[in-house]
């Protein structure tokens, strides 16, 4: 059984009663802003404070009227798979003005409103942090025109300010992600995936445009998750002489016989002297090399000179120079729009209730604060230190310190653009080291979306270094048999978008065949390991280890990389193909609510996949607006099912028609889906009826989501590192020999960093009979789906609370944002 944090406070503690905040939506929508509104309003509500909407952004506030409604529990209902922002969004004019904060002032005060959640970008909360600063000011303004009493100046004296940064570009310092981000990858993802099987066919080149005017997160991003061969953003301008060498690139993929070539260009992007690069520059040739070419460009990408680059010049440029037939796609407001991913839904709610809790805790001397995310952590950190690392970006890049500008951008954006240049430029084989070590990667497990771009990572990497890359199909079934080849570089060409396991995998574990293995790395001489998978692949590093005394053949680095939907491996918060799994059930879920739009009042009882853990089922239903998720975890009795069913008849009483209950395969025995199908429609009859859905092995298919590409990227990017570090100090007398703990390790994240971890170390920390952690980070996260669902609960705020610096809230020596 996994333990729960014991610091835990009831909020009866945190009372927010006689308290009014307003919430509203500034600047350009994004999708998951609907979620952050609708935990900011539940969790206001359950606190006992009054919640108020401010529709159309600031424009709202300053004409007030019907513009700030009261907001109910009901009123945010069905709103959580809704993109934009139903409240609507404004630009304002008004609100730069002081006469404008003046009767957005009025206004509030009218209310009693003092406390204010802002979801916008950095524009949006600059503004918010002017006119926190103004308010007394404002206030005496109001009393000496006559509009509000003087005693109204003591008792609304301090307004207070949370922000959240809603934003599709990720522009904003001091969060890893900006809500809508991964919901605006999934778009231009679904765009490329598509555009890949018509381009096939014809040998075509295509240059794509993606949004970031001033920013090159989505085209970085998404270039990594496509694999694509050429990537322009604003902050990184290409040097001099870029156009011969881009041609040059394409030309070389095409005769290595690929068949798919990808050029990403931001909105804005220039050249290092200040020369435009548009999407139309960039076409290219048929003769008998790669049949496709896609080139991303950034929307705010320029070259050294800061002349923009747009993507007709980059279309024109691959025509003239190679021939090549090149079309161009300019994506547009279609990465605005669209149902939010589960990751967006997941962060905008724990980002709305964080906000709320800083609200509670706020004091007239406590400065505006942002929620961000750091890691898998969510942190508050001050608005103005964020907003003024953003604008120092932007004038890195005016004054062309662009390499200032990268790391102003964090660890986060910088580690994405190494790990890409890195996979996307193949070095000539003069000047590749010569390692002289054998490396082999392999599968186990069962298959998970996002362990090919794993896969084709490691190699990359591998081969960049020296190394000579081994594929084992079959996992280690196959090794034993010697299913064992050379993989190089192009073999694993548009790997990334692959779903399954394209080497095979198998749960067989190496313990029985551990000679046979042995005679395999001695005949193929394996100086290294890299095992991508699940739980299997964690047994069977234990087991290999165990083995080192009989067989000198283990005595090698090896390193585990945790790849599984159930995200049930000790040692890591997260597993490759965990949020393929997620988006799978979130959207299913959602289809199956919007069935029963219309009819009479109904329940939906979903099973889920996971094995004895409960992440799917908790995590999903928090993503999906679940009213319960029965897990092993929690161990649950009859009381607790008819607890349930008695608040969901409650519920049904008022607008609420739907219900959504999510059970873990695993959770009991005894009460199975069918046994809490059978006793909802009994105990509902007369009030709602019952649906029930085995979700099965859906769950594990399909194409890898934005997350799970780029996660199993830089993850086993910096596991393949590690194995050539480790591979130099146990290098003696002509042979490789490690047979330390810290030579067999698990590399995982851990709330903020990715840890190695010798697996050894992790035997004390697992549940082997039930194959899960003994304790799981996303058990505090159940508390919070409950609050949202109308339960009374208690809610662990041990994490909360303390504002950290823009600066220091990032660990020194390790990725903090493996979230992108």
């Amino acid at each position: 059984m996994a333990k729960q944090d014991s610091k835990k406070i009831f909020f009866e503690n945190l009372s927010g009663a006689g308290k009014a905040i307003a919430v509203l939506t500034s600047g350009g929508d994004a999708q998951g802003m609907n979620a952050a509104v609708r935990a900011v309003v539940r969790m206001g509500l359950y606190v006992g404070a009054k919640v108020y909407f401010i529709h159309e952004g600031y424009q709202g506030m300053v004409d007030g009227g019907d513009n700030i409604q009261e907001a109910t529990w009901e009123s945010v209902s069905s709103m959580l798979q809704v993109g934009g922002t139903v409240i609507g969004s404004a630009r304002c004019k008004d609100f730069r003005t002081h006469e404008g904060r003046l009767k957005a002032a009025h206004n509030l005060v009218q209310r009693g409103i003092t406390n204010l959640c802002v979801i916008g970008g950095d524009g949006s909360l600059t503004g918010a942090n002017l006119f926190r600063e103004e308010w007394s000011g404002l206030l005496t303004e109001l009393v000496e025109q006559g509009l509000i009493e003087a005693d109204a100046v003591q008792r609304y004296s301090a307004l207070h300010i949370v922000g959240m940064v809603g934003s599709i570009d990720n522009d904003f310092c001091g969060t890893d992600m900006t809500i809508g981000t991964d919901s605006a990858l999934h778009r231009i993802i679904e765009v490329v995936d598509a555009i890949m099987t018509t381009a096939q066919s014809h040998q075509r080149t295509f240059v794509l445009e993606v949004m970031g005017r001033h920013c090159g997160y989505l085209a970085l991003v998404s270039a990594l998750a496509c694999g694509a061969d050429w990537v322009l953003i604003p902050e990184m301008p290409p040097e001099d002489g870029w156009e011969e060498k881009m041609c040059q690139k394409l030309s070389a993929t095409r005769s290595r016989g690929t068949r798919l070539n990808i050029i990403i260009v931001a909105e804005g992007a220039i050249d290092r002297h200040g020369k435009p690069i548009s999407s139309s520059l960039v076409k290219d040739n048929r003769a008998g090399m790669k049949r496709l070419n896609i080139i991303i460009v950034a929307e705010g990408a320029i070259d050294r000179n800061n002349k923009p680059i747009t993507t007709d010049y980059i279309k024109n440029l691959v025509v003239k120079n190679l021939g090549f037939d090149t079309r161009v796609t300019i994506l547009g407001h279609v990465q605005r729009g669209g149902t939010p991913s589960a990751f967006d839904r997941i962060l905008a709610s724990r980002m709305g209730v964080e906000a709320i809790l800083a609200l509670l805790e706020t004091t007239a001397n406590t400065p505006a604060c942002v929620v961000s995310l750091c890691g898998n952590q969510s942190v508050r950190v001050p608005l103005m230190e964020c907003v003024q690392t953003t604008q120092e970006v932007q004038k890195a890049m005016d004054q062309k310190r662009f390499e200032d500008a990268v790391k102003l951008r964090g660890r986060s954006f910088e580690n994405n653009l190494r790990t890409y240049k890195l996979l996307a430029h193949r070095k000539p084989e003069s000047e590749l080291p010569i390692s002289n070590f054998n490396v082999a990667v392999l599968n186990v497990g069962a298959p998970a979306a996002g362990m090919n771009a794993a896969v084709r990572s490691a190699v990359r990497v591998g081969i960049s270094e020296g190394h000579k890359m081994f594929a084992v199909s079959d996992g280690f079934e196959g090794f034993y048999k010697g299913q064992i080849k050379e993989i190089k570089w192009s073999d694993v060409g548009g790997w990334t978008g692959q779903g399954g396991s394209l080497l095979g995998t198998k749960r067989t574990l190496p313990a029985k065949h551990v000679d046979k293995i042995a005679e395999q790395m001695r005949k193929y001489n394996i100086n290294a390991l890299l095992v991508i998978g699940g739980f299997e692949a964690f047994l069977s590093l234990l087991e290999l280890s165990a083995a080192r005394g009989k067989f000198d053949e283990f005595c090698v680095p090896m390193v585990m990389v945790p790849a599984t939907v159930s995200n049930n491996v000790p040692g890591s918060d997260l597993s490759i193909g965990a949020d393929t799994a997620l988006n799978a059930i979130t959207a299913t879920c959602d289809r199956i609510k919007q069935s029963a739009s219309g009819t009479k009042r109904r329940v939906f009882i979903i099973e889920t996949m996971g094995g004895y853990c409960g992440y799917l089922a908790t995590v999903g239903g928090l993503a999906a607006g679940a009213d319960a998720a029965y897990i092993y975890e929690e161990q649950f009795d009859i009381r607790d099912l008819q607890a349930n069913v008695e608040h969901l008849t409650e519920k049904m009483k008022t607008s609420i028609q739907r219900g959504l209950v999510l059970r873990n395969e695993n959770s009991n025995e005894n009460y199975t889906t069918d046994f809490i199908y059978q006793l909802y429609s009994e105990e509902g009859r007369g009030v709602f009826d019952c649906r029930k859905n085995v979700l099965g092995h859906m769950q594990q298919g399909g194409a890898p989501s934005p997350f799970d590409r780029n996660f199993g990227t830089k993850i086993s990017a910096k596991a393949m590192q590690w194995l050539s570090q480790k591979l130099v100090e146990s290098y003696r007398r002509g042979r490789v020999f490690a047979n330390s703990e810290d030579s067999c390790c698990l590399l995982g994240m851990r709330a903020r960093a990715l840890v190695f971890q010798p697996v050894v170390q992790l035997k004390e920390e697992t549940d082997f009979v039930h194959r899960i952690p003994k304790e799981q980070w996303w058990l505090k996260l159940r508390p919070l789906m409950k609050i949202l669902a109308k339960y009374k609960t208690s809610y662990d705020v041990s994490d909360s609370g303390q504002v950290e610096h823009v600066i220091h809230s990032r660990p020194k020596e390790s990725d903090a944002s493996v979230a992108m």
